[in-house]
């Protein structure tokens, strides 16, 4: 029996916007009234209502998760370069975080920036060959306003999407798999019972406490937990197997946005911030909800 998404869904028709652009992730609505995303190939493209795609920048290091930080500036996690960082107004680039401890980071996947001007984002580590990796965790890191990075937690077996609750007082964070053998499930359609969103609450001192697991995402459709985003009211929406999953406060699954694609993450935007964008793969799609989504600036 399909999912009843009437309460969330202003209209099931989802809407091809762009196509043929590579393997797309890392969506952003910017307050100039146009969209961000990128091409894990390495470029930073725009779409534009009115003007469609444009490329931004070239070689960004297979970036992916995008936010702002407070003063409005790009944010940037760069798989291949380990790294994150931060375009500038004048177009020049500063790497924000790339060593923990002095040991280079595993492979920076998403970012979310809090109102206290902290920046959070997610390292997971089994896609660096082990003889790379500099540390031996997968981590949910946070660079604190005065630049300073520190570890919020180490208790992710591959943390990857990430929102705040809509008070920022619990992290969300999405788990794609827990180790090498979860690979070869998915390659053989079989179901993976490691998919899973867990909940974190967010203590003063910036750390995340009292982890628990919020929802299982457990699938053997196409699909992986991926990008991470919150509405207003504090549902949770996460890409997944076969769509959008959505789930209530207390982790309750209402039901599945799909279109047949298996999108890697979304992005709330639009005048009214009631269009979710989502990225599957070589396209930029949007769909029309009834509640606005958490802005990132």
């Amino acid at each position: 029996m399909p999912d009843d998404l009437s309460s969330i869904l202003e209209s099931p028709e989802h809407t091809l916007l762009a196509s043929g652009l590579g393997a797309t992730e890392g969506p952003l609505w910017h307050p100039g009234g146009y969209l961000t995303l990128v091409d894990l190939g390495g470029r930073l493209l725009k779409w534009d209502p009115n003007a469609g795609i444009s490329v931004l920048r070239e070689d960004t290091g297979e970036g992916n998760g995008c936010t702002f930080d407070r003063d409005g500036n790009l944010i940037m996690c760069e798989g291949e370069h380990r790294s994150v960082t931060r375009s500038n107004s004048d177009g020049t680039i500063t790497t924000i975080a790339d060593r923990y401890q002095g040991k280079l980071l595993n492979r920076p996947n998403d970012v979310v920036c809090r109102s206290d001007r902290s920046i959070y984002f997610t390292d997971p580590s089994l896609r660096v060959p082990a003889n790379d990796r500099q540390y031996g965790f997968a981590g949910v890191f946070r660079i604190a306003p005065d630049g300073e990075l520190h570890l919020a937690t180490d208790c992710c077996e591959y943390p990857n999407g990430l929102a705040f609750s809509p008070d920022e007082s619990v992290m969300y964070v999405s788990i794609t798999r827990v180790s090498e053998e979860c690979f070869g499930e998915r390659e053989r359609g079989e179901m993976c019972a490691h998919m899973k969103i867990r909940a974190f609450d967010v203590a003063p001192d910036g750390s995340l406490v009292n982890n628990r697991i919020f929802a299982d995402m457990s699938s053997a459709d196409e699909g992986l937990p991926d990008g991470l985003k919150v509405d207003v009211e504090g549902r949770v929406y996460c890409t997944g197997p076969a769509g959008v999953w959505v789930f209530d406060p207390q982790g309750n699954k209402l039901g599945v946005i799909g279109n047949g694609t298996a999108p890697r993450n979304l992005a709330f935007g639009g005048e009214d911030f009631r269009t979710i964008f989502t990225t599957p793969g070589d396209s930029l799609y949007s769909v029309r909800v009834k509640t606005p989504g958490i802005k990132p600036y």
